[in-house]
């Protein structure tokens, strides 16, 4: 009994640092930092996801008492456009926000924040060969996306369990295994095209239609635990070392897909078809495309 305790604890913690690293990285992620006067630091989350229901408000921080004014300068993603620039206002809700223009699905606007504090010059980020990237998507419907982030959650919680249960020889390491394949099958393979069709209007971008870093992540995963499945089977052996070996393989291919950053080499669209007539929904490319 304690053995199990132990191995749930451990897993609970694997896979809260693996939802935490998943939901800190990626590309679609907030960027953040600080700005400074006299000595106080003001956080900016700087976001770099938007719906396509409206342009997305870009938020930087109120500085009070000081002589402050900052500027959002974008363009769309790898074109050769030349930047807007408009100034950062304060809305009656007391934000400080500028509007980036709305875009068709997979849309990306390349931008960053110019300004001044005092006198001092900033800009986000620091580095002036450096944007942040905003990609626009289309809404997904809540009865398809909270049931797939559910599945994921219980695929990393029950895969890690199952990992474990395999290296330290618990016997209950089959039964975790099945259930975090079914809920990979379900949240991964069923759900999560449904989240990609809504988002981008396309069920599957990965191979061998594309190059969607997190569908062929998916896919690289449940062929992993299938190949799993189908070594342990359902019921239990004499000798299990195989099983064990096989399992464990499993989670550490798991383990590895979770390490790489969510929605890396995603659906982009290309500009320059758009520019030439082309309906945005069929100049969508992605993955090793995107360059």
């Amino acid at each position: 009994m304690a053995k199990k305790v132990i191995l749930w604890v451990l897993a609970v913690l694997l896979a809260v640092s693996a939802m935490i690293y998943q939901r800190s990285t990626g590309p679609t992620y907030e960027y953040k930092g600080y700005l400074e006067n006299n000595g106080e630091k003001l956080r900016y989350e700087l976001i770099r996801t938007h719906e396509t229901t409206a342009g997305a408000k870009v938020e930087m921080p109120i500085v009070e008492g000081a002589d402050y004014q900052a500027t959002l300068n974008f363009k769309r993603y790898q074109t050769q456009d030349s930047i807007t620039a408009i100034d950062f206002q304060l809305e009656e809700d007391g934000r400080f926000l500028a509007q980036l223009p709305v875009q068709p699905a997979a849309g990306k606007m390349e931008y960053f924040v110019s300004g001044s504090i005092n006198g001092k010059i900033f800009r986000i980020p620091e580095k002036e060969e450096d944007q942040i990237i905003l990609r626009y998507k289309d809404p997904v419907s809540d009865f398809i996306l909270i049931p797939h982030v559910t599945m994921m959650i219980i695929v990393i919680l029950f895969g890690i369990r199952a990992g474990l249960g395999a290296v330290f020889n618990d016997s209950t390491f089959r039964k975790w295994a099945i259930v975090a394949f079914g809920a990979m099958t379900l949240g991964g393979m069923i759900l999560g095209p449904l989240v990609q069709k809504s988002a981008f209007g396309e069920y599957w971008t990965g191979f061998p239609y594309g190059g969607d870093f997190t569908d062929n992540k998916m896919l690289i995963m449940w062929l992993a635990w299938a190949l799993a499945l189908a070594v342990i089977g359902f019921k239990p052996k004499k000798k299990e070392n195989v099983s064990r070996i096989a399992v464990t393989l499993a989670a550490v291919v798991m383990t590895i897909v979770y390490l790489i950053p969510h929605s890396m080499g995603g659906s982009t669209l290309d500009y320059e078809q758009v520019d030439k007539g082309i309906d945005p929904k069929e100049a969508i490319k992605t993955g090793a495309e995107d360059k």
